[in-house]
């Protein structure tokens, strides 16, 4: 079982002048029908990231934790882009291969996520995504999926040939068309977005957005300010409501300060 999250900040002072202040905590649990967690976590700034790993035995659990492994180090050698998250995953694939508790054909892990980075200057938010764990945004009140589900009821819904509530029950739900380890190693879908005051990402496993839909994830962003809050609140709800399969939340907040008002409130006080 989880204990409680803990909130982490970060701050970032940016060519403009303008100061962005990052605020995350993340939480993972077994859930109330598994016998062992095998999604894993990385909130490492700059690189948030949920891995849920599937497979016989232990292989799930590897899979989801030598990816997991890989970017960590990645992060540590200070630089986060696409070419050095996608050596990473090269080298996982290669370290899921050879261990010998997943012999499994389908032993693999998914992975998605955002990385803060420098692009021309300027902040930006880039999500990565293989698999059918989320990215959510909210943004100015509304809140929207940001990465597109590597499934097969994605796939028919693309298609015309059924609705996202008929997915809901399918009997496909939870068969995905790519993930890392499965074969040779694939480059995730990358996103770019702008780095905004206000903003709040979800990073999850399917095992929350089975138990929460998105009003839920939404509702719940709204009732909690801070990330450690609302992480623990909607990984209290999924548990509530059945905790069918393990759960991983990551909540990532944006404040982005103005050059001018940044420079104000560290300004002298006139004397009087």
């Amino acid at each position: 079982m989880s204990q409680g999250s803990t909130a982490h900040t970060r701050e970032v002072a940016l060519a403009s002048g303008d100061t962005v202040i990052l605020s995350w905590a993340g939480a993972t649990d077994t859930g109330r029908r598994r016998e062992s967690n095998q999604d894993s976590l990385l909130t490492e700034y700059p690189l948030f990231v949920v891995a849920d790993g599937m497979g016989g035995h232990a292989g799930g659990e590897i899979a989801s934790q030598r990816t997991v492994a890989r970017l960590q180090e990645a992060v540590g050698a200070g630089e986060i882009s696409p070419a050095t998250i996608e050596t990473a995953l090269t080298a996982a694939v290669q370290d899921i291969t050879a261990h010998p508790d997943t012999t499994d054909e389908g032993t693999g892990t998914t992975l998605t996520g955002v990385f803060f980075a420098l692009i021309d200057g300027d902040a930006h938010w880039v999500s990565l995504n293989i698999g059918d764990s989320r990215v959510y945004l909210l943004r100015d009140g509304a809140l929207s999926q940001v990465t597109t589900d590597h499934s097969v009821v994605q796939e028919l819904i693309t298609a015309g040939r059924l609705s996202p509530e008929e997915a809901e029950g399918h009997p496909y739900s939870n068969v995905i068309t790519r993930a890392v380890g499965v074969s040779e190693a694939l480059p995730p879908d990358y996103r770019e977005f702008s780095v905004r005051d206000g903003d709040r990402f979800v990073i999850c496993s399917d095992g929350l957005t089975k138990e929460l839909t998105d009003y839920g994830i939404q509702h719940f962003l709204g009732l909690n300010q801070t990330p450690d809050a609302a992480v623990d609140a909607m990984l209290g709800a999924a548990l509530e409501n059945g905790g069918r399969d393990n759960v991983t939340i990551i909540v990532v907040d944006v404040r982005r300060i103005p050059a001018a008002d940044a420079s104000s409130s560290t300004a002298p006080l006139p004397v009087v």
